[in-house]
C-alpha cells in the first residue's frame, strides 16, 4: 500500500492533551462524580479520583486539546519538512485553524494523515472534541460507514505491529531501533499537564509536540524506503495549501 502513497499528499500531525481543569476541586461536582466513576477502573485501592486526576487528559470526556502541530514533506532528492502549529488555551479556536488549514491543503487531492498511535488517540480525540465545541468533523476523520479502503489515516504504530497485537509499541522505542532522534529529549507527555497548568509554558509543549510530527515522519518514511527528511531544510510555515509537496 505505501508505495502508492505520495509522501508529499501526506499531513503528518501530532496532538497535546491536558485535563479540562488543572485541579480535581475545580470540577463542577458532576463532572467529579463522573470522573470517579471513569477513574475507578484503573487506581487503585488506595488512590482517590484526585490522586489520579492528571490522567483525566487521555479521555476526550474530561481533557481537551492544546496543541496541534502538523507537517508536511517537501519532496526531492533531500526532502525538506514544514511544520505549522496550532495551539492556546481557546480549544475551539485551535480546532477551527487546523481544520482550515486541513481542508486548504486536500483541496484538489486526496491527502492522508499520519500520527503515532493515532486511529486509537489522536483522530477520535480532534473529532470527539469537535462535537463538544459544536464544530462539523473534517471529512478525512468522519469514518461513519466509510468501507477500509475509504479510511485515509495511517497510524505508523499500526504499521508497525503488521498484524500483531499483543503489545504498544511507543514513539520512543520505535525511534530508538531505527536509529532515528528521539522526540523525548527535554519532556514526555506525562510532563504536559503541569507545563500548562503550572508554568502554562506553551512555546515548550510546541517545540515537544513539533518533535514528535518529526519524527512520525521519519519513522513512516523508514517504512516507505523513501529518502530520509533533510535537517537543514526543516522550516516553520505559516500555511499550508495544496501546492505542498
Amino acid at each position: 500500500m505505501l508505495e502508492n502513497i505520495k509522501p508529499g499528499n501526506i499531513m503528518f500531525l501530532d496532538i497535546e492533551t491536558v485535563p479540562a481543569a488543572p485541579a480535581f476541586q475545580e470540577l463542577s461536582p458532576a463532572m467529579q462524580k463522573l470522573w470517579e466513576k471513569k477513574s475507578a477502573s484503573f487506581r487503585s485501592p488506595d488512590q482517590s479520583a484526585e490522586d489520579v486526576y492528571q490522567r483525566a487528559g487521555i479521555y476526550a470526556e474530561f481533557g481537551k486539546i492544546i496543541c496541534i502541530s502538523a507537517g508536511v514533506i517537501k519532496e526531492g532528492e533531500s526532502p525538506g519538512m514544514r511544520l505549522k502549529s496550532f495551539y492556546g488555551d481557546d480549544e475551539a479556536t485551535i480546532l477551527k485553524e487546523f481544520s482550515e488549514t486541513l481542508k486548504k491543503f486536500s483541496s484538489g487531492r486526496e491527502i492522508m494523515l499520519c500520527a503515532h498511535n493515532g486511529k486509537e488517540f489522536d483522530y477520535p480525540y480532534i473529532a470527539r472534541r469537535m462535537i463538544v465545541n459544536s464544530l462539523p468533523i473534517p471529512e478525512i476523520l468522519d469514518n461513519a460507514g466509510k468501507k477500509p479502503w475509504e479510511v485515509r489515516l495511517l497510524d505508523t504504530m499500526e504499521l508497525w505491529k503488521f498484524g500483531d497485537f499483543k503489545s504498544y509499541t511507543s514513539l520512543e522505542v520505535l525511534a530508538a531501533i531505527l536509529g532515528i532522534d528521539t522526540p523525548k529529549d527535554d519532556i514526555d507527555g506525562s510532563m504536559v499537564a503541569d507545563i500548562y497548568w503550572k508554568d502554562h509554558n506553551l512555546e515548550r509543549i510546541v517545540r515537544y509536540c513539533e518533535k514528535d510530527v518529526i519524527c512520525v515522519a521519519r519513522i513512516l518514511l523508514r517504512f516507505m524506503n523513501a529518502s530520509p527528511i533533510n535537517k537543514e531544510k526543516i522550516e516553520s510555515a505559516t500555511h499550508f495549501d495544496n501546492h505542498e509537496g
